[in-house]
């Protein structure tokens, strides 16, 4: 039996009958529906796109009523106690986890593209010394592709794998840089001889020391994070590079639309919205005062709640166990002791509870990164690095998707009709 919505046009009295497939209608099949053969048919309105499908994917899967995020198939818990990012990054792009001679081959791959020309080192030293890393990072991602104009030739499957490659392994290297050029220390090349996410460690905090050793708690930790932020569906920069991507436009240029998109506060900048919430608090004397003042309407409860998760973000249960392991290196960072308090009562309150207001993701993120000695504006280059293998995962299912056309949305015009022109120098009269 084929499923199917009926839908009656009161303004014609015709009725419609609306294929079901996944849960969704085409919006195609409602523009349809027409008042008069010469009037348009119906669209919807759907402002944030908080209830339209823009796309097929098989890379992330999320239910955010149970609290529940997969990678692939895989449960994000288990990929994060038992997998490394590169492997996570390899599975969202080739869509299976690597054997033992591909991960070898991907992973020698990824360090042997860590380094990057350097006409880019010079241009990233032609910023002002108080750029922001992000902004930095932006124009850097953007820039290469000037440095690789074979990436435009996007229907090259060997080409794509090639930009990917390259694009995973040189985000460090620019983000680190970046890091370091607001510090007006000199820039730290690659160590082929570290991890992917010790190799990051060292081109951050390097100085005179011959070799920089993380310790490996402070590295498990990071890459846990990285895994974390890996990919999360159509969110609000993946819509961006999936958008400008539709244009066929190459990887480095979507990818740095995506990085604008999560720029912005609304999106890459919450974590750091937390922190400054817990210290307004100041001690946990003082939450109660601040729950009232979140219900009355006078405070803002950050990292609380999210547009998809209606239940405890599984991200934010990992990055807690997380905190542990950083702060048994770095010392207990004094805002945990609050925020673990707001946590609990929070999620007791019924205020809270009937609102389905759980901590998510950037709750706790940003007091592992401060506990790391990064500035509040480097939390988001954190999050970009991590979230480069989703943004190709989701740019490679793009150009591969035949369904897929060049992003344009419908608007629904408000402004005048009509209008009769008057020249400037009767207007000016």
């Amino acid at each position: 039996m084929t499923e199917s919505l009926t839908v009656r046009d009161n303004r014609t009295g015709q009725e419609y009958d609306v294929p079901i497939a996944d849960g969704t209608i085409k919006a195609a099949d409602l523009g349809k529906i027409k008042a008069g053969d010469d009037e348009p048919g119906l669209a919807v309105y759907d402002p944030g796109f908080v209830n339209t499908a823009s796309c097929r994917s098989s890379v992330t899967y999320i239910d955010g009523e149970k609290g529940i995020l997969e990678y692939r198939g895989y449960p994000i818990e288990q990929l994060a106690e038992g997998s490394t990012f590169l492997e996570v990054a390899y599975l969202l792009i080739h869509g299976a986890l690597p054997t033992k001679a591909e991960y070898e081959q991907w992973e020698h791959e990824i360090t042997f593209h860590t380094f990057v020309h350097e006409n880019v080192k010079g241009f990233m030293e032609g910023f002002r010394y108080d750029a922001h890393p992000m902004g930095m990072l932006m124009a850097s991602v953007g820039a290469l592709s000037t440095f690789y104009p074979e990436a435009s030739m996007i229907q090259d499957a060997e080409n794509r794998q090639m930009q990917i490659v390259r694009m995973i392994a040189k985000m460090p290297t620019l983000g680190a840089w970046s890091f370091r050029h607001a510090q007006g220390k000199p820039f730290v090349y690659p160590d082929n001889e570290l991890s992917y996410t010790a190799n990051f460690l060292s081109m951050l905090f390097k100085m005179s020391e011959s070799k920089y050793e993380a310790d490996e708690r402070l590295v498990k930790a990071l890459d846990t994070l990285f895994i974390l932020h890996a990919d999360h569906e159509q969110n609000c920069s993946t819509n961006a590079v999936r958008s400008v991507g539709s244009s066929q436009v190459d990887p480095y240029s979507a990818v740095a639309a995506g990085i604008g998109a999560l720029y912005g506060p609304l999106h890459g900048g919450a974590n750091e919205a937390v922190l400054r919430m817990l210290r307004r608090i100041g001690s946990k004397s003082e939450i109660p005062a601040f729950i009232e003042g979140v219900k009355n309407g006078n405070e803002r409860l950050m990292g609380f709640g999210h547009r998809v998760y209606k239940n405890y973000d599984p991200r934010a249960k990992i990055i807690k166990k997380a905190c542990d392991d950083v702060f048994e290196v770095t010392g207990v960072n004094p805002l945990l002791e609050i925020a673990q308090e707001l946590e609990k009562i929070a999620l007791e309150d019924e205020y809270f509870v009937q609102r389905k207001l759980y901590p998510n993701v950037d709750f706790y993120s940003g007091l592992i990164y401060e506990a790391f000695q990064f500035p509040p504006e480097m939390f988001t280059v954190l999050f970009a690095i991590g979230r480069t293998p989703g943004w190709l995962a989701q740019w490679l299912e793009l150009t591969q998707d035949k369904e897929q056309k060049i992003a344009r949305p419908k608007q629904i015009y408000t402004g005048d009709r009509g209008l009769e022109f008057t020249p400037r120098d009767v207007r000016w009269a």
